[in-house]
């Protein structure tokens, strides 16, 4: 069974920078793209940044020059790097992934951290 957990949210002022991190883990044979997205109260849940296996990027305009995302194969962890938080980056924030396992491939999510941004 494969599990994705999620840490480093928390409540931080405007400016202000967070680390999210994600581990997988279980019967993983690859893993494949990356993604975090996050889930504001009353809207819908968007993608911020992706990254493939091969490392390319992908953010949302929203976040661009803000967020860098990034993983570690071999841990089997995608990070994302949140500077210069603003209040509308609040959100539930979930780590996503696209993982093969032995048996077939999937897409997982984790529970999801809260990122609260204050003014």
């Amino acid at each position: 069974q494969v599990q994705l957990v999620e840490s480093g949210g928390g409540l931080v002022q405007a400016g202000g920078s967070l680390r999210l991190s994600c581990v997988a883990s279980g019967n993983i044979f690859r893993i494949n793209a990356m993604a975090w997205y996050r889930q504001a109260p009353g809207k819908q849940r968007e993608l911020v940044a992706a990254i493939t296996s091969a490392g390319s990027t992908n953010y949302d305009d929203s976040v661009k020059g803000r967020f860098t995302i990034s993983r570690t194969n071999a841990k089997k962890t995608v990070y994302l790097q949140m500077n210069s938080l603003k209040p509308e980056d609040t959100a539930v924030y979930y780590c996503n992934a696209d993982i093969t396992t032995p048996y077939r491939g999937n897409d997982y999510w984790g529970q999801g951290t809260q990122v609260t941004v204050s003014s």
